[in-house]
């Protein structure tokens, strides 16, 4: 038992250092306060479909705080609770979805398009909070709901077709990647 705690911290820890690496190699594109486009949620979502719903929340927390700790940006206490940790350990919620080794290759994607989707909704879900309450300014005439989703929305967008791609393609080469033991993997289908 020890052994295999040992083992779950080792890989969150891996899978959240990598994240914070692919964090860092980003695309800012058109979005000036705060957003862009990286792989960084690729690790996070691994994580969640290998060893499941609290591997994936926890996961995604240490990756919200390295990301508060190395890249932050913070205008309120609010604001930097719902943009960096809660906004991650939300997007570890895929876990729910994480597929069985006993499914064919397809019900697998589809579990794992499923998780990301969640994931990445709930995560833009907590980022749009964060901008109703604290970027309100730059909606101007617009909605400030209206505004937040779009704005934040638009890159989510981006990040859950690359991160879907990234995903269905890893897991798909090597299957090991969902799996935790040596008896799971003779299981693969």
């Amino acid at each position: 038992m020890k052994n295999n705690n040992v083992s779950l911290i080792t890989e969150m820890a891996i899978m959240a250092a990598l994240s914070l690496i692919l964090g860092l190699i980003k695309f800012s594109g058109i979005w000036a306060q705060g957003g862009s486009v990286s792989l960084e949620m690729v690790p996070i979502f691994l994580m969640a479909f290998r060893r499941g719903l609290k591997a994936g929340v926890f996961t995604g927390l240490i990756v919200g705080l390295l990301q508060l700790l190395v890249n932050p940006y913070i205008v309120h206490p609010a604001q930097l609770f719902l943009d960096y940790p809660l906004a991650f350990a939300l997007a570890g919620v895929a876990g729910a979805f994480a597929p069985s080794i006993t499914q064919n290759k397809a019900k697998r994607t589809v579990f794992m398009i499923t998780g990301i989707f969640v994931g990445c909704l709930l995560r833009l879900l907590s980022h749009v909070a964060s901008g109703v309450i604290f970027f309100s300014d730059f909606a101007e005439e617009m909605n400030v709901w209206l505004y937040s989703f779009m704005y934040n929305g638009s890159y989510m967008i981006v990040i859950f077709v690359i991160t879907s791609a990234v995903v269905i393609l890893l897991t798909n080469t090597s299957p090991k990647l969902l799996h935790t033991s040596r008896k799971d993997l003779h299981q693969v289908a």
